[in-house]
């Protein structure tokens, strides 16, 4: 896919708005060759979505080997909103939070209190840093089920229009 194609895609209005949300599903391989899809926060800046997660987590092993991912970004109403998006996996190290893991709770209810109390348990925990799981896309598709559709309903639907 070519990189103007991934732009024009992602900054469509519905892409942005799903963008804007703060968990996605990853979807990668695991080391003994079988699937993994696993919610996890993120963060689009402009170029890349960026996950962070414990150095120990199992998937950093994982994306060692395989670095190609698939991510699942959607709403939860109907007709759905689904933006899909494929690329390699970088991984990098970081002392401390990354800033991006701390953008990633913004839609949890939360009183400014209760958000002092998270962030500082989160420092506490993650003492031995985190990874920064940065995605560049080199695949998208979005899926509105208004103007887009997958793949197979629309070549049904192509099909029932033929016989009408």
């Amino acid at each position: 896919m070519r990189q103007t194609e991934i732009t024009e895609i992602l900054n469509r209005p519905i892409s942005q708005e799903l963008l804007a949300r703060d968990v996605t599903r990853l979807a990668y391989v695991a080391e003994d060759g079988t699937p993994r899809n696993v919610p996890i926060g993120f963060t689009w800046n402009g170029s890349t979505i960026v996950m962070s997660t414990p150095p120990n987590a199992q998937k950093l092993a994982a994306l060692r080997v395989n670095p190609a991912v698939a991510l699942t970004i959607d709403t939860e109403v109907h007709p759905p909103k689904i933006l899909l998006i494929r690329g390699q996996a970088e991984l990098d190290p970081v002392d401390g939070i990354p800033d991006e893991y701390f953008k990633t709770a913004t839609s949890y209810r939360m009183t400014p209190e209760q958000r002092v109390e998270w962030e500082a348990a989160v420092r506490d925990l993650y003492v031995d840093g985190m990874v920064r799981v940065v995605v560049t896309p080199t695949w998208v598709k979005l899926i509105d089920f208004e103007t887009t559709l997958p793949k197979a309903v629309e070549e049904l639907v192509e099909r029932q229009q033929a016989r009408a």
